[in-house]
């Protein structure tokens, strides 16, 4: 018997239905295209009063040292007297370091690193009463009210820890007053744990009784 050559129309028609089927047998693996996750939002340390600093200068050793930011926020390093660091990031502090050294060096090249930190009121979070060591802690990203109890060393005996408030000022310049459970939360109640926010002052009130 023989058999006859398929027409050109019958070959397009196959053609189009192998593809449908490839099409469908692959429709079952997602294509994304031009997503991608989201980038967090980089967060910058803000230079304080107390904090110390490592300017290094490239090729400069001589002009290579480690200060510390005086309480009216300025360093000295040699050749450059007197120069505001406070409220800057370690970038913005190299880039005006480089502008002051231009006057003495070649296109200098300064690195500022924050070898220790206080940081500025707003990157901190301030502990007042009855903690065992109250005092202004530097705010880290992601801190939470137990990584500040831990870093004050928990609660004094004589502390009403349940009675405790943060006061936080928010982006209008009110504040808000925000009750916390520091007794329940030391008891290993940590559906009293709450985020932190750099700025946040705790004050832990002294039991009347």
């Amino acid at each position: 018997m023989q058999v006859k050559p398929l027409s050109r129309k019958c070959v397009t028609w196959l053609m189009m239905a192998a593809g449908l089927l490839l099409f469908g047998g692959c429709s079952t693996t997602p294509i994304v295209s031009g997503l991608s996750a989201p980038t967090p939002p980089v967060e910058h340390y803000i230079i304080g009063p107390g904090d110390s600093l490592q300017v290094f200068v490239r090729d400069n050793p001589n002009l290579t040292t480690t200060v510390p930011v005086r309480p009216d926020g300025r360093i000295s390093i040699p050749l450059v007297q007197s120069i505001m660091a406070a409220g800057k990031t370690p970038d913005q502090l190299a880039g005006d370091l480089e502008k002051a050294l231009s006057q003495y060096i070649r296109s200098p090249l300064v690195t500022v690193i924050v070898e220790s930190f206080v940081g500025a009121y707003s990157q901190q979070v301030r502990v007042v009463g009855q903690a065992a060591k109250p005092e202004a802690v530097p705010y880290r990203s992601g801190m939470t009210l137990l990584d500040v109890m831990i870093d004050v060393g928990g609660l004094t005996k004589f502390a009403a820890g349940n009675s405790a408030k943060i006061v936080r000022r928010l982006p209008d310049g009110t504040e808000q007053t925000i009750p916390v459970r520091l007794g329940d939360l030391m008891n290993g109640t940590v559906k009293y744990n709450m985020d932190m926010h750099p700025g946040d002052i705790l004050i832990i009130p002294q039991s009347l009784f």
